[in-house]
Formats: C-alpha cells, structure tokens, sequence
C-alpha cells in the first residue's frame, strides 16, 4: 500500500499504524490524516462549506467506534458464511468492510422498506467474489436477508449464491462475478439517471436525482471491459458515478506487481475522471471522500482506497491465500478476537450495531416519503409528464404496436437492416422510451434514430447513444441501463463482431433483461471483406446460450415483425440477425402474414395440398432461395417450404403446432449461409443440412453463393436426391 499522500512513488507504503515507511512522507498518522482531509476539500470546492461546519468522525470518537464496529460485525459474518460453506472469498470483504459501513450507514440513500424506490441510490459490488460483504450489509441494512441465509451462503436454492444475482437477493442491483461486467452496468445506471432526470425533471422536482456506487477491484480494472465504459462515463461526464477501487495489491496468483503496474490515478484522469486517493481502513478519509464525490458536478469520481485483504486477520492478511479460500477456524478465532469479537460464536450482531441500521433505516424511510409526496405533488403540476414518466418506468408499450408498423412493396428487394431502420423511425415516433446506438457503426447498421438529438455531456435530453469502438462496454452498458430501468435499449454492431459482446449478453441471458441486439452483416454475403468479417458459427454458438431469443427475419416484412417481437420479449435479450445485402419483399397477399414469425416457424408455401414428402426449413436470406429452388419443382411429391426465423419462439409453440408445422414423417433439408452445428434436432438422421462448415472468403456475394452452392439449381438438385432417396 503507497502512502496515500504520493509524495513518492517509490517505496512509499503505511505501516499498520497509519505511518508512512520508506523515509520518503516523514508524516505521522493524525497529520496524514488532516493533510488528505484538506486536499479531499481542495479537489471539490463545492464541499468547502460542508466541511468547514461538519463534525468528522476523528473528532468524534463515539461515530467512529460505532463505525469500527459495524465494519467489525461485517467482517465476522463474512468470515463466518465463507467458513461454513468452506467456500468463498472472505479477503475482500474483510479489507472493505469500512468503507462499505461508512456508506451504508452515512450516505447511501436506500429504503429497505421499498427496495423499488425510483429514486433509490444504486450499488454495484462490481468485486462480485465479495459477496458475503453484500450479504453481510443487506441483513444489517433490512432487506430481509436472514441470519439463515448468511449460513445457507452458496448452498442450494439459497438467496446467496457465490455470486451476487439481480432478481434472486433482495437489495441485489445486478448479477456480478464476471470481473468489469458490474463496472459497465454501473455506467448504464449513472447514464440512465441523467436521462430521465433530462426527460422528466422539472424546476422544483428533482424527481430523479440518485447515484451510482461501485466497488471495483484490481481485476475489474484489468479487464478491458471497465476500460471501455469507464473512458465512455468521463467523456460524458456522469458526475454522478462514484466508484471505490479496491487497491488492495493482491489477486489469485500472489501480488499484483506480478503482471500489473498501472498507473490507475493517471490513467482515470486520463479519462477525465475526479481522482481521489485515501487510506480504506481510516474512517474519516472514507467520509470525506464520498462528500467531496457527491460535490463533484462534472466528473464521476473514483476513490482510490488502499486497504489491507483480510484485513484483521493475523496471519491471512495481505496474502493471495485470504483472496479465495476460507480462513480456517483458527485463523477466524484469531481474528475475531483481534476485532473484539466473540471468538466462538457465529454469526455475531450485537444489539448496538442492529440499532445503528435500524436508525439508518428509519431515516431512509423518511427520505423515501418525502419523495413520494414530492411525487406526488409533480404528478398534480405535471400530469401529462407524470403519465409518460410512469409509462417509461414500467416499460408499457402501444396496445396496437402492429399499427406502428411500415409497409414494404413486393416489387422493391430491400436488405434487412435498410428495412429495420425503417422500422424502428416509425416504432421510435411511438415509443419515446425507445433509445440505442451502435459501437461506431451506426451508418452501416442503419440504427440512428432520425431526428432524435445524440446523447452528449450536459445534453442527456437524446436518443442516439454513441458508444465508440467499444463492443464489449456497449453491451455491459445496455445491460445497466435496462436494470435500472426506464428504457427499452438496444446496441448494434456487425454479427461478427457480437464475440465482443459474448459475455454482456451471456449476463443479459442470466438476468432475464430485454436487451435488444441488432446484428447486422450476419453472414458471408458480406462478401467482400472476407472470412474476418464473414459470421459462420455465430449463429451456431448464440442459439446454444440458454434465455436467448434469436430472430433471422427472411425479408422486410418479417424484419417489422421481428422489432415487435423482441420488444414484446420482457424475458432475456433479443438478437435481430440483419443482411447487409437486399433480399426480395414476399407478397404477403400471396403469403402468410408476417406476423407469423412470432411462432418462430411457419408455412410459407406448399406444392399442393396433403402431407409433404419434404420440408424445405430456411432463415433469413436463404428463405427467398428456398421458395425460388421449390417453386421449380413439380408439385408432386409434395414439397413445403418453411420460413423459421427462431429456433427459440418455434420450441415455446404447443407440441401440436410444432408437429405439424415440421411433420415427423416428412424428409427434411435445413438452408443456412452458416455452420450446419445444431439443425440435426430439426431434420433428423435422414435429413439434409445445405451449409458453410468452414470458414468465408473475400468476394462478392454472388460469387460467394456460387461457390458454396447457395444457387436455386443447387438446392433444387439436393430436394430431387433426397426424393429419390440419394
């Protein structure tokens, strides 16, 4: 641990007692401490005036015993639930459990009594192997997290799983473990914030008007994705982020000094971010910093807060061993009584520190109400904007969201992405709380709301979000965006680059959120940019990541559809899988009706009437191609030909439709311009899958069809075979 002062950077370090080593500060502790304390004032001087009349906790010893000693009570039920399950992370809880004491008990604005406070302060444990620091806070602060559940900590059907999981803990924000994933969401709940404040505030009603705390460890900030939306908050200035780095100097394999040497305070400001740095274990460092955060009107904050894993551990302490494993009982005995804990008793929470959270608890309850007749005073000055604000809140969509929908000509080809900004114009003009963007690739995916401003620092007022270069934030960001609530979001970029965004959407899949993707360039008609940009097992690998809803419209009428269906789909993300190449409109009065396609599967067309020998299943743009090979075939045998845009909505339509749709006792032959992995489960051991099982080649797309056999000649040779039993 550096001195927190940074009069050098070598060697500089604190011993136990707060006093600098290495001959480099020649300071004692107190004056450290009243050092810090000014320069935390001068960085943000909108606090001046709040410190100058503020009784700090050095000054009061009582306020920092009963700190020391809620934090204490933290660390014992964190080691006590790491123990008994004999697995777990009790290091990062136990060097955090201060500032997380401090936060809790003095500035978190939360109601335990309405954990759905709109206006609630979010907390992000982005360190999500920290759990039991979570679960410890959440059963002190109220939310109905029992002692019975601490013990139950990562056992079956518990409410503490290892890893915090959004929906399933109360007091639980989102689903953390994946280091920097809670980092990206953070930032997509501070954007949410100031876009609704932007929207629905009004002179005399900050009705929205919250902040978003993260604790963030070494590894978050070594994962790129923290990189990429953490550099997004600075350039949009969401002052209202504050994030606590726990630099603590150690990770799995031993210190950080193996492979990390960043240097965080010049890289953070190197994003524009307000940098502080404070010894984590001092309580009136933790205070001040947080009020000189709030202060902050410009710049999110980060908290550079030095702390000792395992801190209060004899022997575990600062060692990598305390990062992952369970104390030992020995070692918790130590520690308990090094902490003025009951060494042996479990599960310890004295009367004094229940009084504390309660007190808290009462004072947020009154916080809570008072908002809520500011709501509803607003609500009587501004009912029309009451309305939508509500409407936003809840994600309520038009009854009749068919209506909002473009036509397309038949006699028109159109590509699907060119259809699908069509679409989304018209569905933005009746949904307002419809906002998105692209990683940078807004002109290609056509995903620009016309009309509508961008999102930028200080004008949150927007729709069009630009994300940048940045696939993988785009994502974690959306997914912060929907938790917090009050958007329906979607993110776009090309299908190939979605392996960017993999992880974002395996955690969208988990959480259940309505993000929506829009995938576009999503096979290898991309052409001529060849096999790097040319998606082939894409498709393959997204239909195998359970609570994903994938949907591969076959042309412009389905691609309206399909913007329906995904905003209809409250259960898990949506991935519109677009063309960049045009593909003919079918005549949907020769046709069944588009909207079809929320079935998953349908009958397009059929050579006569009666059971069919064959059945022709094709998504996307290989839909056309199928119809074109079918239609050149004499009627009999009967042959059908099947539009299935989603394996996923198809596998939720009753057994009976699905049977009859795709008969059992039919040949059949799947088309796909990707990987043949997955359509046995539709076409059986006798059927056919017409694919690309290798990877794409630079040309243009015609000849790209050519050459794999994407040609109506081909496919309509491959049905005669299989008829004649080839």
């Amino acid at each position: 641990m550096r001195c927190p002062l940074r009069h050098k950077k070598t060697a500089s370090a604190l011993r136990s007692d707060g006093t600098c080593v290495g001959g480099n500060c020649g300071l004692d502790k107190h004056s450290q401490t009243d050092t810090i304390f000014r320069m935390l004032v001068a960085h943000s001087p909108n606090a001046r005036k709040h410190f100058r009349n503020k009784k700090t906790t050095e000054g009061n010893s009582h306020v920092s015993h009963d700190l020391q000693r809620a934090a204490n009570v933290i660390r014992g039920l964190a080691m006590d639930g790491v123990e008994q399950a004999k697995s777990g992370h009790p290091g990062m809880p136990m060097g955090m459990a201060d500032v997380a004491a401090v936060l809790f008990l003095r500035h978190l604005r939360h109601c335990p009594a309405h954990p759905e406070w709109p206006d609630r302060d979010r907390f992000v444990l982005s360190a999500g192997h920290g759990s039991m620091l979570l679960y410890s806070v959440l059963h002190l602060a109220g939310y109905g997290v029992t002692l019975d559940d601490l013990k139950a900590f990562r056992q079956w059907n518990s409410r503490t799983p290892g890893h915090p999981e959004a929906g399933h803990t109360p007091g639980v924000e989102t689903t953390t473990g994946p280091l920097g994933q809670g980092c990206g969401n953070a930032v997509g709940m501070a954007l949410a914030e100031r876009m609704l404040a932007a929207r629905f505030n009004a002179p005399e009603f900050p009705l929205t008007d919250h902040r978003t705390y993260v604790i963030a460890s070494d590894g978050d900030l070594m994962e790129g994705v923290s990189h990429e939306a953490f550099a997004l908050a600075g350039h949009l200035g969401l002052h209202r982020l504050i994030v606590f780095y726990d630099d603590n100097g150690i990770t799995i394999e031993g210190r950080t000094a193996l492979a990390y040497s960043d240097d965080v305070r010049r890289r953070f400001e190197g994003y524009h971010w307000h940098v502080l740095e404070i010894d984590g274990h001092d309580f009136e460092q933790i205070d001040g910093a947080i009020t000189a955060a709030r202060a902050e009107t410009d710049r999110p904050t980060l908290i550079i807060t030095h702390t000792h894993i395992a801190h209060g551990a004899p022997t575990a302490h600062d060692t990598a061993k305390a990062h992952g494993e369970p104390l030992g009982a020995e070692e918790v005995r130590a520690a308990k009584r090094a902490l003025g804990l009951p060494e042996d008793q479990t599960f310890f929470v004295p009367d004094d520190v229940r009084l504390m959270f309660a007190r808290r608890a009462r004072e947020m309850d009154a916080l809570y109400r008072a908002w809520d007749a500011l709501r509803a005073r607003y609500e009587a000055a501004h009912p029309d904007k009451a309305q939508c604000w509500r409407d936003h809140l809840a994600g309520t969509l038009p009854a009749d969201l068919e209506r909002a929908l473009p036509s397309f000509p038949a006699d028109k080809p159109v590509a699907t992405r060119i259809a699908s900004s069509k679409t989304l114009q018209h569905l933005a003009q009746a949904i307002p709380m419809l906002v998105g963007g692209s990683a940078d690739l807004a002109p290609s995916t056509k995903t620009l709301i016309e009309g509508a401003p961008s999102v930028a620092r200080g004008a949150f007022e927007g729709r069009n979000l630009h994300f940048g270069i940045r696939e993988h934030g785009m994502a974690a960001i959306l997914n912060g965006m929907a938790l917090h609530g009050g958007f329906r979001v979607y993110g776009s970029t090309f299908f190939v680059f979605s392996d960017y965004c993999r992880p974002s959407v395996r955690l969208s899949a988990i959480m259940g959120v309505p993000v929506i993707y829009v995938f576009t360039h999503d096979s290898v008609y991309v052409g001529e940019d060849g096999p790097t940009h040319e998606p082939v097992e894409h498709l393959a690998s997204f239909r195998a990541m359970p609570n994903v809803t994938i949907i591969r419209p076959a042309d412009a009428t389905e691609t309206a559809a399909a913007w329906v269906a995904a905003l209809r789909n409250t259960r898990g993300p949506t991935l519109l899988l677009l063309t960049r190449q045009n593909l003919p409109v079918l005549d949907r009065n020769r046709y069944p009706r588009a909207a079809e396609l929320a079935k998953g599967a349908y009958t397009l067309w059929q050579s006569a009437p009666g059971t069919p020998r064959l059945v022709v299943l094709a998504s996307g743009s290989e839909v056309s191609l199928a119809l074109d090979a079918a239609q050149r075939l004499p009627p009999q045998p009967v042959i059908r030909v099947v539009s299935m845009p989603s394996w996923e909505l198809f596998a939720r339509q009753p057994a009976a439709y699905r049977k009859d749709v795709i008969p059992p006792e039919s040949l059949k032959l799947a088309i796909e311009a990707g990987t043949s992995f997955g359509w046995e489960r539709h076409v059986g051991t006798e059927g056919r899958v017409l694919a690309i099982d290798r990877f794409g080649a630079s040309a243009p797309y015609q000849t790209i069809a050519k050459h794999f056999g994407f040609t109506p000649e081909r496919v309509a040779e491959t049905i005669r075979e299989m008829l004649a039993g080839g």
